[in-house]
């Protein structure tokens, strides 16, 4: 969940919270569980459940986890998990539709655990799907790896989005403008904004200690949405599909370390 408009990396006067050694034990912590309950999540996800039946499992499995729901009353939303299908980008609201064969569907989870929090995202195919949208959901999963190899001590954050957005684009895909990954830790959102567009070598260097919620969202066609009457749900302008996967990170000497796996 991501609630940011258009670029920009850092606001003015805002710093990026370093996480201490033992801030991102606990992380590792939350991570291990979101990644835990997100398994589980995928594997109800199919033909013939309800939105809301996974929104149910979701809470269910997450409160077992002594963690806490981060999205369920964030600035009003109604539910613990976003399920967004097809068409719909991100902040899908769970309800009573039905997954179908040959829908693409989007489970994107937060959780609070033992004070800070974790966010992830993956898209998956219900049954066979459209070759072109296959490709879709497997382009959106690797610019999502592309973006995390430059998670490196001393590389600049807009590398990241350069990553993502030249992969997405060499595939004749587009990537969203309107919404962007995120720092993260002791709050859901923290500084920076992470756009999944823009140039090399721009905005802040990234250090030891940062924790970031690196998501792509991707359009198979033109990277333009609108926000549906319920004032969450972001769809695309032209009504074909969209995919989203993320993962929390954190920026370390060896490298980016992947929580959320």
């Amino acid at each position: 969940m991501k609630l940011s408009v258009l670029p920009p990396r850092l606001e003015p006067g805002k710093v990026i919270p370093l996480k201490s050694e033992e801030e991102l034990q606990v992380l590792r912590s939350g991570g291990k569980v979101l990644a835990k309950v997100m398994r589980h999540l995928q594997q109800f996800a199919v033909a013939g459940v309800s939105t809301i039946e996974i929104d149910e499992l979701a809470e269910k499995l997450v409160r077992q986890e002594n963690a806490l729901p981060a999205f369920k009353g964030y600035k009003g939303f109604p539910a613990t998990i976003c399920v967004s299908i097809d068409e719909e980008i991100v902040h899908g609201i769970p309800d009573k539709r039905i997954l179908a064969e040959g829908n693409i569907v989007s489970l994107d989870l937060g959780i609070n655990y033992q004070g800070y929090f974790t966010d992830a995202a993956v898209t998956l195919a219900v049954g066979r799907v459209e070759a072109r949208v296959k490709k879709l959901v497997e382009v959106t999963k690797k610019a999502l790896s592309e973006g995390i190899k430059q998670a490196r001590i001393g590389s600049h954050l807009s590398d990241i989005s350069y990553a993502i957005q030249n992969y997405v684009e060499s595939h004749g895909f587009s990537v969203v403008r309107q919404f962007v990954g995120h720092g993260i830790g002791q709050n859901l959102h923290e500084e920076p904004e992470i756009p999944n567009f823009g140039k090399s070598n721009q905005g802040p260097l990234l250090k030891k200690g940062m924790v970031l919620a690196i998501e792509p969202m991707v359009n198979m066609g033109t990277w333009e949405s609108k926000i549906l009457d319920n004032g969450w749900t972001a769809v695309t302008a032209d009504g074909l599909a969209s995919a989203h996967f993320e993962h929390t990170i954190a920026v370390t000497e060896n490298g980016p370390e992947i929580l959320t796996n």
